[in-house]
């Protein structure tokens, strides 16, 4: 099932009206799990960083010993052939993919000779700036890459997310701040995390075993631009609780608000509210 609607798929060199199916049941990538995939965003006519989310999902496919067939480059211009068939009211949801077709000499994994690609474009509505998400945390820990494909943006990475999600829904809440191996705070779930102390933003320091997101390094820079101090440190849960106020970055809101953490709620999010004003504006001098 889509997560948004009005979807074009790109595959196989031309533009396609609605979910395609491209992937067939014997290919590497179907049974295997060879594969990757970004997500870039298009809305109010922008798409921010759209060069950024093309260079990494090339990245992720040589990490998950993928050859890229596309460039950067050519992916981009593809993708705005496809955008040019959205308003500017409409916001979209940009995903190029790659997967892998045949199986190696080793019988395991994804043959070089063969790459499936495709780029999904689904409009899904930006969330509202004043949407909340509460945290709670997780038995499930991130991996590090001598257990996982850390380095990519893999399909394969995401059930373990997905877990986490399940769980912190059992308990109420709508998202995990999870560990990584050590048991020091790396992220939640779905996007990378931010705590505010006395006027300093924290985030958790790059380990290798999460992906220090596009959004993530924008709001820093953002931030760092209009004075905010912004230190990337070792983070322990204490600190969250000890934390002013706590918000979420990534790709597919930009910025989401944290009410509550477990038993401790936060009731400021002017952190939040200005990354998010300075997100819009920095986007808006690129457009």
């Amino acid at each position: 099932m889509a997560t948004g609607s009005n979807i074009r798929t790109y595959f196989q060199g031309r533009w396609h009206e609605g979910d395609l199916a491209v992937i067939r049941a014997a290919d590497q990538g179907a049974w295997l799990g060879a594969n990757v995939f970004d997500g870039a965003r298009w809305f109010d006519g922008m798409a921010p960083d759209l060069d950024l989310h093309c260079q990494r999902v090339n990245r992720s496919a040589k990490a998950m010993e993928l050859v890229p067939t596309c460039t950067p480059e050519d992916m981009q211009a593809i993708i705005r052939e496809g955008l040019a068939a959205y308003g500017p009211g409409q916001s979209v949801y940009i995903r190029p993919m790659y997967w892998g077709i045949d199986v190696d000499a080793g019988g395991l994994g994804p043959d070089p000779g063969q790459t499936g690609f495709c780029i999904c474009l689904e409009e899904v509505a930006m969330p509202a700036a004043d949407q909340a998400a509460t945290l709670t945390r997780t038995r499930f820990r991130r991996p590090v890459l001598e257990t996982a494909v850390c380095n990519a943006k893999a399909g394969a990475l995401y059930p373990n997310n997905a877990r986490m999600v399940a769980e912190a829904r059992t308990k109420g809440f709508t998202n995990a701040l999870v560990a990584d191996a050590i048991g020091n705070v790396a992220e939640t779930a779905t996007a990378n995390v931010f705590m505010v102390r006395d006027g300093v933003a924290f985030t958790p320091i790059a380990n290798g075993t999460f992906l220090a997101g596009i959004t993530r390094a924008r709001h820093i820079a953002n931030l760092r631009a209009d004075g905010v101090e912004v230190v990337e440190a070792v983070l322990t849960f204490d600190d969250f609780h000890q934390a002013d106020e706590v918000f979420l970055t990534g790709n597919f809101a930009k910025v989401t608000r944290v009410s509550r953490f477990d038993e401790t709620e936060y009731r400021s999010h002017a952190m939040a509210d200005r990354a998010r004003a300075l997100y819009w504006d920095w986007a808006a001098r690129g457009r």
